[in-house]
């Protein structure tokens, strides 16, 4: 051979995909290959296989073997004329070292590959049958065994057959096998197999028509006696039945061994006898079987020996498995065993590992085995046992989307292909990907990557394991199927009868109005219907949960008849974690929350998951409170973008609106608690929430109506400057759902600008500014309160800063200064609402305190108002704000304690109850039982009106008189039902004690 012809063999060598050229190019001058070195069709069939290296030398090896001159010649010419051949024996010389070995030695087994005709694309058990028929002893059945796997993996690597189809041919086989070794069985004993009827169950992936090249095959054995047989000696010759035919097909011979058999999934595992008889594998699945045992039911299918005892154990147990669901703890025992499965994974391995890794095939076959257990008690069309088969069933039925579910094929076929070429290389038993270079370039060839095989593999496997890992964690541990696999059997899919008979139970005060709305929501043969089939058993349950189910599956309806077209709501409710269960808390907490929500529905997507439970679904997806800066630019963006003041300020509201709703709906899920997480223990905290959120909101929806007022009126900028004190609870951050806006409003003329145009300016913001945020409409109004201002209802509307300095300095009485405690800027020029506070500090923390007669003053104020402001007819120990023990009570013995001490405790100077209440007890000035006996009263009165205005969707200070808002409320508190009366005991008690305190501190008794 001359240099340049060997320069030019070398290249293309290379070109076809050889990387060892050197050695190809010895391997075609052999002997065996002298006749067809040169021919082009020969390299381009080796350059089109995963390993052409591989597939070159095992195909030597094969023409080495052959016995004679003609058998040689016979396989070069059909290899180089038939097309077919060609493809099928390259390709799966070139996928499987193991395979090549199995042809070396048994050199005329090509010829199994020859025929091509329709039957046998996609042969079957019978055609397995014909092709182990001949084989009489262990040895010839691995031989013919192999001699068949060739066949599939042909098929396979060429793409005739997918990799579902693939694993079919791989079970039908396994069938077929088990069959000839329980006949070989059989032949050996044949006294043992006259006693007794034997039914091999196939379970696992094989029971579910979904083998790999290599694993277990998992089975259960049933026996009975024949007839006149004795049953004890029945079961023992079964058993030796049993055994004979598993060590034909696991041990070892000169040709290998063909799968381990594995009847470990039997009742007590290993422990337990081999063989039973279905009375006794009935009676151990109805007294002592554990969750898993159901689970792997699933995949039960008889395969061999007796047919007919096979279908009796599928028909008895069966009705079983479908029962599973309804045992204690169900979902949580099998969500437990998936992570054990993970956490028991090599640390080493967990990388590699393909089958039971996170984002594995284990993910996918997990989910989908719990969908199938908890619905397929009502819906028998998703019984398969063949994962894919079964994941297409859930989404016709509506239980997983479309769109999931078609990634989750993809992903599954995905890591299956890469499983079946792992294992196919040396038909050994792995899920681990491999690490060698050489090993992922052949892996990635094989599944037609071929520019970059290693990286681009690498890439597709990470982005379908990422697929399954999050689409895994949406569906296992979907809130609704440990709900849902709570209902009694038939519950889960609801009939009319079935619905009106659950209603009533549940306590719905109208079940005809109820059923009518259910009937509307789920009748159909609609997509969406199907939804809400299978949502509804669990909401009702949730609806339940509170003290007005009515309301809830009312409100239910009417979300879902304003968004049920739009794609996202269903599939929120049926995927995004919690989103169900808490639009079920919030739908039935009371009127509040419903009405915030039906003036703009779309507001239903903040109750999905944090991180946005829809695409487009609006700022900060989740429940979480948004901070002051974020919803201050949000408003003003809005408002920039409006054509006039009036809808600028609409648009602030509408932002307003949605997270009041936030706001609400989070107090309602944390106070209620969900399934997953329960009620949040500090009350505190969510006095705190609620309290920071609602202030934070009012002063950026104040911020955005100033902004629009005077853009409209005066363009950029206004003839003064103007800034808003808020005071009060506004003030203090602890602004309430139904909280007025406490302010007091200042200006100061620019320097050139006469005081009257400043004043009017100045009075027409305000005046504008209430105006606009009142103008009925859709969101709800924003009332600003200004009667804390000097002269209250007498004095101006606003004032200048120096009318301000000079009222406080000549005319400030002491009930300002307390009025005082609570100012803070929250809107409009900062620069003035800072010398505004430098103004009011000497008045609020009066150098060395208060004198006597000014503490005398405000006790008197106190007690008077105590007697003049209670409404007539209010039980003044259940009034939350003027009652004994009440907000008025502990907020004035704080406010008392910060103007005598605020001077000399820098901690005092707060505008925040709690805080200041906190700073008192470090400062001394109070004992820690004392602070703690008013901090929970405070706290109790606060949440007691929140949850009024919850409820009642107005405002109150005193517990609502009718019996189903008073258990609502009560709900809220962590009380259930039946025990408004514990609730109310406990409000008398918690405020008896304050006010014991109260009069210590604030009296002087």
């Amino acid at each position: 051979m001359t240099p340049g012809r060997r320069s030019s063999t070398f290249t293309r060598l290379l070109r076809h995909g050889f990387t060892d050229a050197s050695a190809a190019e010895r391997l075609l001058d052999s002997p065996e290959l002298a006749a067809v070195r040169d021919d082009p069709v020969l390299l381009e069939a080796l350059g089109a296989t995963a390993d052409p290296d591989l597939a070159l030398h095992g195909l030597v090896r094969l023409l080495e073997a052959q016995p004679g001159p003609t058998a040689h010649r016979e396989l070069l010419d059909t290899l180089i004329a038939a097309k077919p051949l060609r493809d099928r024996l390259l390709g799966v010389l070139g996928a499987s070292a193991a395979l090549a070995d199995h042809l070396a030695r048994h050199p005329r087994d090509w010829e199994a590959l020859v025929t091509y005709e329709p039957r046998d694309l996609h042969p079957g058990v019978a055609e397995f049958e014909r092709g182990l028929a001949e084989a009489d002893d262990p040895v010839g059945l691995r031989v013919a065994y192999r001699r068949c796997l060739l066949s599939i993996a042909a098929r396979d690597v060429c793409g005739t057959t997918d990799v579902a189809e693939t694993a079919a041919e791989l079970a039908d086989l396994a069938t077929a096998t088990l069959r000839a070794a329980l006949a070989l069985a059989e032949r050996a004993a044949p006294e043992d197999a006259a006693d007794c009827r034997l039914a091999v169950i196939a379970m696992g992936k094989c029971g579910g028509h979904e083998l790999n090249y290599v694993s277990d095959v998992d089975v259960i054995f049933v026996g009975e006696a024949a007839a006149g047989a004795d049953e004890a000696k029945a079961l023992r010759a079964a058993t030796k039945l049993a055994s004979h035919m598993m060590r034909i097909c696991s041990e070892t011979t000169v040709e290998g061994s063909i799968w381990p058999v594995d009847a470990n999934l039997r009742p007590e595992g290993r422990n337990g006898p081999l063989v039973r008889t279905l009375s006794s594998h009935l009676a151990y699945y109805q007294r002592w079987a554990k969750t898993w045992e159901f689970q792997a039911l699933l995949k039960a299918r008889p395969v061999a020996g007796d047919r007919e005892l096979g279908q009796e154990y599928i028909d008895a147990l069966e009705p079983l498995v479908w029962k599973a669901a309804e045992r204690e703890n169900f979902v949580a025992d099998v969500q437990q065993m998936r992570r054990r499965v993970v956490e028991n994974i090599p640390v080493a391995q967990i990388d590699r590992e393909l089958k039971l890794g996170p984002g594995g095939l284990r993910d996918v076959e997990f989910a989908v085995q719990l969908l199938q257990l908890v619905h397929g008690r009502a819906d028998a069309t998703i019984r398969s046992g063949t994962t894919l088969v079964a994941l297409q069933a859930l989404a016709a039925g509506g239980y997983v989307g479309r769109a999931d579910a078609t990634q989750l094929d993809d992903a599954y076929r995905f890591l299956r292909s890469m499983e079946h070429r792992i294992q196919l290389y040396r038909l050994r038993r792995t899920h681990l990907v491999p690490e060698d270079q050489a090993d992922l370039r052949r892996l990635g060839r094989s599944l037609g990557l071929r520019t970059d095989p290693e990286t681009e593999l690498i890439r597709e496997w990470k982005r379908h394991t990422g697929v399954v890992r999050r689409l895994h964690e949406k569906l296992f541990y979907r809130p609704l199927l440990d709900a849902v696999a709570q209902l009694a059997t038939g519950e889960a899919r609801l009939s009319p009868k079935a619905a009106r008979e659950r209603l009533e139970a549940l306590g719905y005060a109208d079940p005809a109005a109820a059923l009518r709305h259910l009937e509307a929501l789920a009748s159909g043969v609609t997509r969406k219907a199907a939804i809400q089939r299978t949502l509804l058993p669990v909401l009702l349950g949730w609806f339940a949960d509170s003290a007005d189910p009515d309301a809830g599956l009312l409100n239910f309806r009417k979300v879902s008849d304003a968004l049920g077209k739009t794609p996202w709501y269903l599939r929120l409710l049926r995927d995004e974690g919690a989103a169900a269960e808490n639009l079920a808390r919030v739908l039935s907490a009371g009127r509040l929350a419903p009405d915030l929500l039906m003036r703009a529905p779309e507001a239903v997507a903040l109750l999905g998951d944090s991180d946005g439970a829809r695409d487009g679904g609006g700022p900060g997806g989740g429940l979480e409170p948004r901070e002051h800066a974020q919803l201050e630019r949000e408003i003003l963006a809005a408002v920039g973008r409006a054509d006039n003041a009036e809808d600028g300020v609409r648009a602030a509201r509408g932002v307003r609106r949605r997270e009041l709703f936030r706001t609400a709906a989070a107090d309602i899920v944390d106070s209620y608690g969900t399934e997953t997480n329960p009620a949040e223990a500090d009350q505190g905290a969510l006095v705190d929430r609620v309290g920071g959120a609602v202030s934070d909101l009012t002063a950026a929806t104040l911020a955005g109506t100033l902004r629009a007022v005077v853009r409209d009126g005066w363009g950029d900028t206004l003839p003064t400057r103007f800034t808003i004190i808020g005071m009060g609870r506004f003030g203090g951050h602890e602004l309430g759902y139904g909280s007025d806006a406490d302010v007091l409003f200042v200006h100061e003329p620019w320097e050139g600008v006469a005081e009257r145009e400043a004043a009017d300016a100045a009075n027409k913001v305000v005046s504008e500014m209430r105006r606009l945020l009142q103008i009925p409409s859709a969101d709800p109004p924003l009332l600003i309160d200004a009667d804390l201002r000097p002269e209250g209802k007498s004095g101006p509307l606003v004032r200048t800063f120096k009318s301000y300095e000079a009222y406080y300095r000549r005319w400030s009485l002491v009930w300002e200064s307390q009025a005082l405690l609570r100012a803070e800027p929250v809107a409009g020029d900062e620069e003035l609402g800072r010398r505004f506070i430098e103004l009011v500090d000497p008045l609020r923390y009066p150098a060395e305190g208060l004198g006597e007669d000014a503490v005398r003053e405000i006790r008197r104020l106190k007690a008077r108002m105590e007697s003049e402001r209670l409404p007539r007819g209010a039980d003044p120990k259940l009034h939350t704000k003027l009652g004994p023990g009440g907000l008025s009570d502990v907020e004035w013995t704080v406010q008392l304690l910060q103007l005598r001490h605020g001077w000399a405790e820098p901690g005092l100077r707060t505008t925040r109850t709690r805080e200041a209440l906190a700073a008192a007890c470090a400062a001394g000035l109070l004992g820690a039982e004392e602070a703690s006996i008013l901090d929970e009263a405070w706290v109790l009165a606060t949440r007691v009106r929140n949850a009024v205005m919850l409820v009642r969707g107005r405002a109150g200070d005193t517990f609502p008189p009718e019996s189903r808002e008073l258990a609502a409320v009560g709900r809220y508190l962590g009380y259930g039902d039946g025990h408004a009366g514990d609730m109310l005991d406990a409000y008398r008690r918690t405020a008896r004690r304050a006010r014991v305190v109260v009069e210590e501190l604030f009296y002087g008794a």
